[in-house]
């Protein structure tokens, strides 16, 4: 059975609580990735992802002017918008339960957690990726 670990994504970027919005999208942009950590004092703390900033900069306003986004995106802090006590898996969890664990509660990305320590990250892109190359294997 493939493991996580073997798949996971290690070196993971990571931000912490304190950390304003606009640090976490540059983060998310520079990297392409749609969901960070959160790790405070080297610990999990929490999941910031793409839906949770807009979440948090959705406004009731109709008309606003840009520099009200701006100001949203300095001001605001990740440990105010990300996802607390995420769900995690272990790096020798099985890829069929975090595929499971990720669709039943239709998430994209699981932190991978060894003894209290993020060790990786692994997303439905990394499962995806695992089975085309088993699908083109099979086809040879």
């Amino acid at each position: 059975m493939v493991k996580v670990k073997e798949l996971m994504t290690t070196g993971v970027v990571t931000a912490s609580p304190g950390d304003s919005i606009s640090d976490a999208l540059e983060k998310m942009y520079a990297g392409r990735f749609r969901r960070i950590p959160v790790v405070d004092q080297g610990r999990l703390a929490g999941v910031i992802t793409d839906r949770d900033i807009r979440q948090a900069l959705n406004s009731p306003m109709l008309f606003r002017d840009r520099s009200y986004d701006d100001y949203m995106l300095r001001e605001l802090t990740v440990g105010g918008s990300m996802t607390a006590d995420p769900l995690t898996i272990h790096p020798e969890a099985g890829i069929v339960e975090a595929a499971e664990m990720m669709e039943g509660k239709r998430i994209g990305g699981l932190p991978v957690v060894d003894n209290d320590t993020l060790v990786g990250i692994i997303t439905i892109s990394d499962l995806m990726n695992y089975l085309i190359r088993l699908l083109r294997t099979e086809r040879l």
